[in-house]
């Protein structure tokens, strides 16, 4: 079974991030490397009340373990019955609770960072969901709702309550993603707990990772906009941190190659059409400060099959049709 205390150190892992990693993006970070993936959070009501098109997203490859899957609420009964179910039905190796996300349409309701003003709340879900499954229980935090210090307590009681392991995002929710994220004050964190700390926020290339590990004193890192069309980012990062050089190099041709790889994964779930629309979201990122990326990405953006997706990247020296 997973473990978080046998999961080898420096912890690099692909976070979780909203619309972003499904399945089809975890199976290609994946196959760059990554050790450890987190889902996209679902929602816990929607799971209880048995949600197809929820289900369907907590579904997953065994290619991609271990994966960590997220869940989103504020009721810990309902919480907690939706982890049992999400574990019952699909086997990840591991839950986490979203108590980070600074996005109002999830605050609005007390969910995400929200919960980081109720530290009984956010306890009792924790107690609640632990008892309810059999594998690791993590919580992903802010630094807190508008004092960058309210982390302190809250991963305490988060700790005392039963979580496995706590990833803490460089910000307070009254940040959002604004300003600088804070890895001493992560390190105030995990300085607090006796459990494993992931830091979270700004590490958006290999080398970056080097200063966020060394000033939070984290066990490791979790990755989350530096993957974005950069899936092979984790695996880099376990590089820097082993001896201090990238070994892994990308070229141009392996960059299509993947964006072609990660478009059919797409068509697969998604059917010929939706699949290639559904993949723009990802096409900005894969070229975004490359040559040309603007016109790129608006070729891409225009494609509604395969076949024209591998056509735009098919040229060597000017990749964009006239």
């Amino acid at each position: 079974m997973f473990s978080w205390k046998t999961a080898g150190k420096p912890i690099v892992a692909l976070s979780p991030m909203a619309d972003m990693t499904d399945s089809e993006f975890c199976l290609i970070a994946k196959r760059f490397g990554a050790r450890i993936v987190f889902r996209e959070m679902v929602s816990s009501e929607a799971v209880v009340r048995g949600n197809e098109k929820t289900l369907d997203m907590t579904a997953f490859e065994e290619e991609e373990r271990p994966l960590i899957q997220q869940i989103f609420g504020a009721d810990p009964d309902t919480m907690a019955e939706s982890a049992r179910i999400i574990e019952e039905k699909f086997h990840p190796d591991g839950i986490d609770i979203n108590m980070g996300c600074p996005v109002y349409k999830i605050t609005s309701n007390f969910n995400g960072a929200a919960l980081m003003q109720d530290a009984k709340l956010a306890s009792e879900i924790v107690r609640k969901m632990k008892a309810a499954i059999t594998v690791p229980l993590s919580v992903k935090i802010r630094l807190g709702w508008s004092d960058p210090r309210e982390c302190i307590a809250f991963a305490k009681a988060l700790e005392a309550a039963g979580a496995d392991l706590l990833t803490v995002h460089g910000r307070t929710k009254a940040q959002g993603y604004s300003g600088v994220a804070d890895w001493k004050m992560v390190g105030e964190v995990k300085k607090a707990v006796s459990i494993p700390v992931l830091v979270n926020g700004d590490v958006h290339a290999p080398e970056t990772a080097v200063p966020a590990m060394e000033q939070s004193g984290a066990d490791g890192v979790l990755i989350a906009r530096g993957a974005l069309g950069n899936p092979w980012i984790l695996k880099q990062i376990e590089e820097v941190l082993a001896d201090g050089r990238v070994s892994t190099v990308i070229d141009e041709v392996t960059r299509r190659q993947t964006v072609i790889d990660h478009t059919k994964l797409m068509i697969a779930k998604h059917g010929p059409e939706r699949g290639v629309v559904l993949m723009r979201k990802h096409y900005a990122w894969y070229f975004k400060g490359g040559p040309r990326s603007k016109e790129m990405r608006m070729a891409l953006n225009k494609a509604t099959s395969l076949q024209e997706v591998e056509a735009i990247l098919a040229f060597e020296k000017d990749p964009v049709p006239a």
